[in-house]
């Protein structure tokens, strides 16, 4: 459909999982899409598959100097940036062997989990604005939280905390946007229980599978397509009007309890 023909948009976090969604999305959709991760390899790849309309950029999101020189690279090569998906983020508990409970929590570990969740958001945010500025850009600026951001995770503490903070973060951006007149939009995605690599060293068995997908009111869990699909929206010209706005796509999760009351 090309609803983002001839767009540039930089994708962080975007090597796999919802990122790889979201640059298959954007590139079918006609955008030139910025392909950043940590891991070249994978990232590489992804971009060599998707043809001309897309290409990597190794980007430490949490590294100021490097978001600066990925700023100047976009703009020197296309003379614009018209969407920023900040979605590059850890959970912290990667590893299986870090305790994140708000109790036993190193004071590293917490640090490591906001420099890249939140600072990486803060500096994207930062950066993007200022070259959407300098271009005379009207762009989309599109933060990844979660679920996470909106309850409290007993054994995720860092992370949770780190998107709660982007979901306020997200609505400042908009409003500091709005207020510059700038025709940037900023808004923020809250994804849960979409199915990832991420969930292989969380789920223990198909009987522990099978008991979150009872709990969950679609009864299955989402696919990264999904997210993508709202991304592309926000990120097109159909949503002039959208920002600070927040999507929650997690089969209805959020809306209460799948079952019926007695």
């Amino acid at each position: 459909m090309e609803r983002l023909r001839d767009k540039v948009a930089l994708i962080t976090g975007a090597a796999s999982g919802i990122g790889a969604a979201m640059v298959r999305a954007f590139v079918a959709e006609g955008a030139h899409v910025i392909v950043s991760d940590i891991h070249p390899p994978t990232g590489e790849a992804l971009a060599a598959e998707l043809g001309p309309l897309a290409s990597f950029l190794k980007l430490d999101v949490s590294d100021e100097s490097q978001w600066i020189a990925a700023m100047d690279a976009i703009a020197a090569r296309f003379g614009r940036l018209d969407v920023l998906v900040n979605n590059a983020g850890i959970t912290g508990t990667e590893s299986g062997k870090v305790s994140h409970d708000p109790e036993h929590t190193r004071l590293e570990d917490w640090q490591r989990v906001m420099r890249i969740n939140l600072d990486g958001v803060f500096l994207g945010c930062k950066h993007a604005i200022a070259t959407m500025r300098r271009t005379g850009t009207a762009g989309s600026i599109i933060n990844m939280s979660s679920r996470s951001g909106l309850v409290g995770i007993p054994h995720a503490a860092a992370y949770a905390a780190s998107k709660a903070a982007i979901r306020n973060h997200s609505k400042t951006v908009a409003l500091y946007c709005a207020e510059q007149k700038l025709g940037i939009r900023c808004n923020s995605l809250y994804p849960a229980s979409i199915r990832t690599p991420m969930w292989d060293a969380m789920l223990h068995g198909d009987e522990d599978e099978e008991a979150m997908l009872k709990a969950m009111p679609l009864h299955r869990f989402g696919r990264p397509d999904e997210v993508a699909a709202v991304a592309i929206l926000l990120a097109s010209d159909e949503a002039t009007y959208i920002t600070g706005s927040e999507f929650n796509i997690d089969g209805g999760i959020l809306a209460g309890t799948a079952t019926s009351p007695k």
